[in-house]
């Protein structure tokens, strides 16, 4: 017998019940383009949904036992659900994307042609997103413009968590220890041979949107902390700054008491002080803090997700 290589595919779904059929119907299709060379499972982790996607993902499995069900205990976020997909896919490759249709299953045969010539890491680049709005486009350049001045390990602007990577490449991933993950900044970091396909991003297929502007925000903040110490190397540099500036304001408060007065004795001796002492003094306690938040997650070491049950063989469960 032929070894015939597996293609796994990991997907995490949080209320996805709208496009659960579609998904499968185009992975399907895909499989059966490349049946003859390839074998196929799919482990979808089913992330505390309030809607109907468990049962629907169940009703797939039963149609198709290549389509594989993790079920969370709760929503332990995306990261958390791509983490549990991961953790129980068994291919010689896997591909990572999710369940709304913004990932186009369509691109599976074109990672795998690169990871046939010897890439270990293929991921997509957006070159535009359509129905998103301009705020957002223009936060995502600015975190990707961020990230990329600062961490110790680049991301390619605007790559997504679409991507193939190999048996290898994903299981060194999975054997890292540390509970919060820049996922994108991980990839580059492991160093395995990389490659990037572009594609344009297209909206939702249905379903309403997960984005949270202020989850967001914090999400892009812990992830740029997580991925470098440079911001606390910023902070002399940041206190030599304001050192200048204060003493510009001094110079300028000085010549004004000359000619115009003081508003009363020790006035721009406060001014500069407050200027000089309390925006360094909150900027530092909050960049710290958040590093002490980061740290403190680690130390506690809580599990990255919780599995309520399982649908379907899985690596972990196969030992």
């Amino acid at each position: 017998m032929i070894h015939r290589p597996t293609i796994s595919i990991a997907i995490p779904a949080y209320n996805e019940s709208a496009n659960v059929d579609e998904l499968a119907a185009r992975l399907t299709a895909v499989f059966d383009e490349m049946e003859d060379r390839y074998d196929f499972e799919v482990v979808i982790c089913e992330n505390g949904s309030q809607d109907d996607t468990y049962d629907r993902l169940l009703a797939l499995h039963d149609r198709d036992p290549r389509f594989k069900i993790v079920q969370l205990v709760r929503n332990f976020h995306m990261e958390g659900g791509m983490l549990a997909a991961l953790d129980h896919v068994t291919g010689d490759a896997c591909v990572i994307m999710s369940a709304d249709l913004q990932d186009p299953p369509e691109l599976i045969p074109l990672f795998v042609e690169k990871w046939e010539e010897g890439f270990e890491v293929v991921f997509s680049v957006i070159t535009k997103r359509h129905g998103e709005s301009i705020f957002r486009r223009a936060a995502a350049q600015f975190f990707y413009w961020i990230i990329n001045r600062i961490s110790d390990t680049p991301v390619p602007p605007n790559a997504s968590d679409f991507r193939l990577v190999s048996r290898e490449a994903y299981t060194a991933f999975n054997n890292l220890s540390e509970r919060f993950r820049m996922v994108r900044a991980l990839w580059g970091w492991l160093g395995f041979r990389s490659t990037g396909i572009e594609y344009e991003r297209e909206e939702r297929a249905g379903g309403a949107s997960k984005f949270n502007a202020f989850a967001t925000a914090g999400f892009a903040i812990r992830s740029i902390l997580a991925s470098s110490f440079r911001p606390l190397a910023i902070a002399p540099v940041i206190g030599l700054t304001l050192s200048a500036l204060s003493f510009l304001g001094l110079s300028g408060i000085i010549v004004r008491a000359v000619f115009f007065g003081v508003p009363f004795p020790g006035f721009g001796t406060l001014v500069a002080l407050q200027l000089l002492l309390f925006g360094f003094l909150f900027l530092i306690l909050g960049m710290i803090s958040e590093y002490v938040g980061l740290t403190f997650n680690e130390v506690r070491g809580r599990p990255r997700y919780l599995v309520r049950r399982l649908h379907g063989p899985t690596r972990t469960e196969q030992g």
